[in-house]
């Protein structure tokens, strides 16, 4: 090849006839596949179950909740735990969501144990309740309504038995 072929190549010199190819496949690449932030490449969806879930749990954390969900509520869950497959989850029992793509809102419905305070409970679900579902959905959660259903009486037998002696 003359020089003046070389020359009219790309990238190519009298001194380097590869055109820097050489050199090119020695250094490591910089350039990063795909580009940008991992982040932007996809949208994550979260159902409503999900957070319904996460917010039924940290609801039941509190002291001073003894139950979620409405007496009737209570006994048809009764009922459909006894039931085989029944129980498809009985932790959303007293929770309702709405999920939109950065915001969450929730609807819990409970039951307190008599003589604590109905203000300070409702207070403490509120704040676990955000925790918990911020923490583990990156949604914002814009409000959190609690309505208190009914009052344990230490007297009272229990609508459903305790699920965490089985």
């Amino acid at each position: 090849m003359s020089d003046s072929e070389q020359s009219n190549r790309p990238g190519a010199s009298a001194n380097d006839p590869l055109g820097g190819a050489a050199d090119q496949a020695r250094k490591p690449s910089t350039v990063k596949r795909g580009g940008g932030d991992p982040a932007g490449r996809g949208r994550t969806t979260i159902a409503d179950g999900v957070v319904e879930k996460i917010a039924g749990l940290a609801a039941r954390d509190v002291v001073g909740v003894h139950a979620m969900g409405s007496g009737l509520s209570r006994t048809f869950g009764a009922v459909r735990d006894r039931v085989p497959g029944g129980n498809k989850s009985g932790v959303t029992r007293g929770v309702k969501a709405e999920v939109g793509e950065v915001q969450t809102a929730l609807d819990l419905e409970i039951v307190v144990d008599y003589g604590v305070s109905i203000a300070e409970v409702a207070r403490d679900v509120r704040e676990n309740v955000i925790s918990a579902v911020e923490r583990m959905t990156g949604l914002e959660v814009v409000e959190v309504n609690i309505a208190v259903s009914d009052v344990k009486l230490p007297d009272e037998e229990d609508d459903e038995p305790d699920s965490r002696l089985q």
